[in-house]
């Protein structure tokens, strides 16, 4: 296992986590509020199983996996730029989720502007700015 394969994994991953983003919010649109509650559990349980998968992956069984990003400024910035949006992102998942089902409206959609915010910088320089040769 390679440092560049898992960031193509990762890119695969978030791509996939946006789609389902995006249906959940298609149904939200079209009133099937029930549906974009199930597709967020969803949209939840994959990205948090992804978080702990890689980093499972990436701590326990293969630490030096990353090791040549660390003689790369360029790769360093850009994988520091994606933790800015994407460690925000994973720690108001939840908060979402929570306050969805809770039926928390004002609270959520607030939370929700600021998860759509870091969703889509994650989204943006996970997919677009992390090289992956």
């Amino acid at each position: 296992m390679t440092g560049p394969l898992v960031i193509l994994a990762l890119k695969s991953a978030v791509a996939l986590a946006t789609l389902l983003l995006i249906a959940a919010l298609v149904a939200l649109v079209l009133g099937r509020v029930r549906l974009h509650g199930q597709i967020n559990v969803v949209f939840f349980t994959a990205v948090m199983a992804t978080l702990i998968l890689f980093e499972g992956v990436i701590r326990l069984t293969h630490p030096g996996v990353f090791e040549y990003i660390q003689e790369n400024e360029e790769l360093r910035q850009a994988l520091r730029i994606h933790l800015s949006f994407s460690v925000p992102s994973a720690l108001l998942l939840p908060l979402m989720l929570w306050t969805g089902y809770t039926r928390r409206r004002k609270v959520h959609l607030t939370l929700a502007f600021f998860f759509a915010v870091a969703w889509t910088g994650t989204a943006i320089t996970g997919i677009f700015f992390l090289p992956h040769q």
